[in-house]
């Protein structure tokens, strides 16, 4: 008997699942400077305990400090919100209002919070249709016919 295999498990273009793999810590170190040093990876490895070329570091933690500057926007989102709001209802000037009201903007559409784009297609067609009848065949016979030299 052929053990069956759930077609789901054998699709290539799903995507894999990601496995939480298990950081040093060094690595966790590292990524917790990151955080609290403002996103700065040079001062972040050295915090850690890494010497020489930090660029290492941060390839070798590619998705993890992706994950982690995803987490900032998050946290960040509601204060994006508000400042929407803020500068919306406000009657007194706001300096670099328009930086403000685009950054937080950017923000929000990058954690999937944007605005939708929707098309309204509505055609209304006035005539109906028009059916037209089959051809018939036309035989024509010719009794004389001229030829013509190219």
């Amino acid at each position: 008997m052929i053990k069956s295999i759930p077609i789901i498990k054998t699709m290539s273009i799903l995507p894999a699942e990601k496995k939480n793999r298990q950081l040093t810590e060094k690595q966790q170190k590292f990524l917790d400077a990151l955080v609290v040093h403002n996103g700065n990876p040079k001062v972040a490895a050295e915090v850690a305990g890494y010497s020489g070329n930090y660029y290492q570091v941060l390839k070798s933690l590619k998705d993890e400090v992706i994950n982690l500057a995803e987490d900032v926007l998050v946290q960040h989102a509601p204060r994006a919100a508000f400042k929407l709001v803020e500068v919306m209802e406000s009657d007194k000037p706001i300096a670099q209002a328009n930086n403000k009201l685009q950054a937080a903007q950017t923000l929000l559409d990058r954690v999937g919070i944007a605005k939708t784009d929707t098309l309204n297609v509505n055609h209304q067609a006035s005539n109906g249709i028009f059916i037209m009848p089959d051809k018939k065949e036309i035989i024509v016979e010719a009794t004389k016919y001229e030829d013509i030299p190219d």
